[in-house]
């Protein structure tokens, strides 16, 4: 469905709000767009507030209609300024949402977006058969500076032999990996790129902390903060393929001891997948319940 969003890009207007939540409603990639946009033009006008309000203008003109008329301004600037590339808020929500549509406020449960294809009815027929799956179109060795998989299903296929093996080693089940890796992702189609435009092959969002002695990869990225979201810059690991990620993952949950009480509950896979943000996997308060919303649609 194509959704038309070109009514509700006007921040004072309350019925554009009810809106966007009805086409959020209806998983519109464009109203997900719409409302990141609206979210960026809301925390630049608190931005803006924020500056005005630590910078206070002493003077005779300086009454309630010059403020009121200073806040309409503001709101103006806000809108306008996330109107283009904005000031990366945005994409770093679309990311974060991967490949994204808005929660709806209130709702019971979370959606993932309906192209999100099940990842337990998606074992590669090859795997099963013992053969080693082909190459999906565009990820092969040769192609592996633009490393992106076509679509859910080209993910799984050339993932699947290492969410095996890393698995195996966690005692996770290997779906639970890739539904990790998916909601990471957006399914292969938002892996953090190098300066260059390679791909850095991080598939868990494993940060580069002091102890990392390999690549890594400096970008914007949306944390939660007291459960409010926050953008901040921050380093990310690097490496040369998606076999040295899902290896690098199992080591880093084995190494670090806040991750035990995960892996104690690894074959419970809902345990584990909460046990991993209690420990502080991820910053995101509902973290666990968006991968088990991916699992659930399998069948």
């Amino acid at each position: 469905m194509n959704a038309d969003v070109s009514g509700v890009y006007n921040y004072a207007d309350f019925q554009g709000f009810s809106d966007l939540r009805r086409l959020a409603r209806e998983e519109s990639p464009e109203a997900a767009d719409t409302a990141a946009r609206q979210f960026e033009a809301l925390f630049i006008q608190m931005m803006l507030k924020s500056m005005r309000d630590a910078m206070p203008v002493d003077s005779g003109m300086d009454g309630d209609q010059t403020k009121f008329y200073r806040e309409m301004f503001d709101q103006q600037i806000a809108l306008e300024m996330s109107r283009g590339e904005g000031i990366g808020l945005r994409e770093s929500m679309l990311r974060e949402l991967a490949p994204g549509m808005v929660q709806p406020a209130g709702a019971a449960e979370l959606r993932m977006p309906e192209h999100r294809l099940p990842v337990r009815a998606s074992r590669p027929a090859s795997v099963a058969s013992g053969q080693a799956p082909a190459p999906a179109a565009g990820t092969g060795s040769s192609a592996a500076a633009t490393w992106r998989p076509e679509s859910p299903q080209a993910f799984i296929q050339e993932l699947w032999p290492h969410a095996e093996k890393a698995g195996a080693r966690l005692g996770v089940a290997p779906e639970v990996l890739l539904a990790q890796s998916a909601l990471e992702t957006g399914w292969g189609r938002h892996v953090i790129p190098r300066p260059d435009g390679s791909s850095s092959y991080n598939l868990f969002g494993i940060k580069a902390d002091a102890g990392w002695g390999g690549s890594r990869v400096q970008v914007n990225t949306l944390e939660y903060v007291n459960g409010i979201p926050e953008q901040q810059r921050a380093a990310f690991r690097a490496y040369d393929s998606p076999a040295e990620s899902f290896a690098d993952y199992v080591d880093f949950l084995q190494r670090n001891p806040r991750y035990r009480e995960a892996l104690a509950q690894a074959p419970d896979t809902e345990g584990f997948l909460r046990g991993l943000q209690e420990a502080g996997y991820a910053t995101d308060p509902v973290y666990a319940d968006k991968i088990l919303d991916i699992l659930s649609r399998g069948t």
